[in-house]
């Protein structure tokens, strides 16, 4: 009999957190420690031919937010005072915004506008948002100023020098069209696509024209046991479940997120902000 990803988890934290680690407080600790521990990556990714412009240019990515009922708006709101201190070039979300009401989103996007970046915010969908209503979460995001992008990309000029920014459609329950997301690349400039499972960058690099994806869906597993890493993975999030990986020639980072699911525990997993720095090759 299979486990779902939730039942293995509950399980995990009362067996092996609750039990061989509890003697240290381990549960306590996974429970309501390291689930606020909020904390900043910063990754620098090389990109074939990058032009001076955008040497140095800052995306700050956050996914995952989950709001309500593990999550709250403070939490949210301390995670956006984080990325405006950063003082990224670019904010880019990559789905997952609600877990239970997609009403939940008319309480969260306005807090997500607040973030000031030069070039704007986008967003894509997640499985999440489409198991509640995507309609009401899309129109949340577009009321609030956050464009979603759903299988379409637009250009964004850095110095008169094009980058071009793609989102996909949730790969789980959604219909990612990799082709139409790449429709208007102009010749030459670096591509980077926003998908929410990071096993989509399978196809992307058999693409050839994206040079680096950023993803979420994972949480990074939420518990990671060491030497093992995380016991258990939800579907298209196995095979890149967090940090930078290289796929053939582009890159994919997965972010462990900003909130989770139940049972509401981490363990050598803390929620995360990613700084992304784009360098030349």
């Amino acid at each position: 009999m299979k486990m779902s990803r939730r039942g293995f988890l509950k399980a995990l934290a009362q067996v092996v957190i609750g039990g061989s680690v509890a003697a240290g407080g381990g549960y306590g600790y996974s429970r309501q420690v390291e689930p606020g521990w909020l904390t900043v990556e910063r990754v620098q990714v090389p990109v074939k031919a990058l032009r001076p412009a955008l040497e140095g240019f800052k995306i700050v990515h956050m996914s995952d937010l989950h709001l309500h009922p593990y999550i709250q708006l403070e939490f949210v709101q301390k995670a956006v005072a984080m990325a405006n201190a950063l003082q990224p070039d670019l904010v880019v979300f990559t789905g997952d915004y609600v877990l239970e009401r997609a009403d939940s989103i008319f309480e969260l996007a306005p807090a997500l506008a607040a973030l000031n970046p030069r070039f704007g915010i986008f967003t894509v969908l997640g499985n999440h948002d489409l198991w509640t209503d995507a309609e009401v979460v899309r129109a949340g995001l577009q009321q609030a100023g956050l464009p979603v992008l759903i299988n379409e990309g637009l250009t964004l000029s850095v110095g008169n020098e094009p980058l071009y920014l793609a989102g996909l459609d949730d790969g789980w329950s959604g219909y990612p069209d990799l082709r139409a997301a790449l429709d208007k690349l102009p010749a030459g400039a670096p591509a980077i696509l926003l998908a929410h499972e990071p096993d989509l960058a399978d196809d992307a690099a058999l693409d050839g024209r994206v040079s680096l994806q950023l993803s979420g869906h994972t949480h990074g597993g939420q518990v990671r046991l060491p030497g093992m890493g995380a016991p258990i993975l939800p579907r298209l999030g196995k095979k890149y479940d967090q940090g930078l990986h290289r796929v053939g020639d582009m890159y994919v980072y997965t972010t462990r997120g900003v909130g989770l699911i139940g049972p509401p525990i981490r363990f050598n997993c803390p929620p995360e902000i990613t700084e992304i720095t784009l360098i030349g090759a």
